[in-house]
């Protein structure tokens, strides 16, 4: 137990998304999801995948060069996410 919170403390959060760990345990989290059907756990997986994803192509350490187009499509990522999120969680019914 003490490896595996040595190893949640010393990566930061994109290390971790890339980790082969970490996205096997995504993976079947995801299997379970689907075969069981829970509509919150797949959406919880697809907002922090999205998030991650924006965040990463977004690259923030690249400077001031393109800051513009980087904060457009950050925000506009975020925005899809969010309302995907919300129009299966309030909008759409079962």
């Amino acid at each position: 137990m003490q490896d595996i919170i040595d190893f949640l403390t010393s990566t930061n959060i994109m290390d971790l998304a890339t980790d082969p760990r970490v996205l096997f345990f995504t993976f079947v989290v995801f299997v379970v999801a689907v075969l069981r059907r829970w509509t919150f756990v797949l959406l919880l997986l697809f907002a922090i995948g999205g998030i991650l994803a924006v965040v990463r192509y977004t690259n923030p350490s690249m400077g001031t060069e393109g800051v513009d187009q980087q904060m457009v499509f950050f925000v506009g990522g975020i925005l899809v996410v969010a309302i995907v999120t919300i129009y299966f969680l309030f909008i759409r019914g079962d």
